[in-house]
């Protein structure tokens, strides 16, 4: 599969970039809004410098593996919402990796830590 090549919302990874649609680059994906009962693509969410925000699907124009194009100039970008609803968390698997005393304890005790995300 090439860069250029279109994919499928479902198969877009955390991490791939997004742009403007004359090219600048305002963040990364950070997670898909979607209803897989109704098959419905919502939108993403995407994390940049302030924080994360939302992007409708209505203002993405095509999903490549190597990055998100959406229709928003840079002044759009930066009045884009916050995502509403209930927060998002997630475990940082890799916490209680290392040699330290607190990710020996951490293995130990089988620590749990969920980090909210922003």
């Amino acid at each position: 599969m090439t860069d250029e090549e279109p994919i499928s919302y479902m198969a877009l990874v955390p991490g791939t970039e997004v742009c403007t649609a004359d090219g600048t680059t305002i963040g990364t994906v950070e997670h898909v809004l979607q209803e897989p009962d109704l098959d419905l693509f919502d939108g993403i969410v995407v994390a940049v410098p302030r924080g994360i925000r939302f992007i409708d699907r209505d203002q993405i124009t095509t999903i490549t593996t190597a990055k998100v194009t959406t229709s928003l100039t840079v002044a759009d970008a930066a009045q884009l919402p916050e995502p509403e609803g209930n927060p998002v968390y997630h475990v940082n698997a890799l916490q209680d990796v290392g040699p330290k005393l607190t990710a020996r304890l951490g293995r130990m005790f089988r620590r749990e830590h969920w980090i909210k995300d922003e």
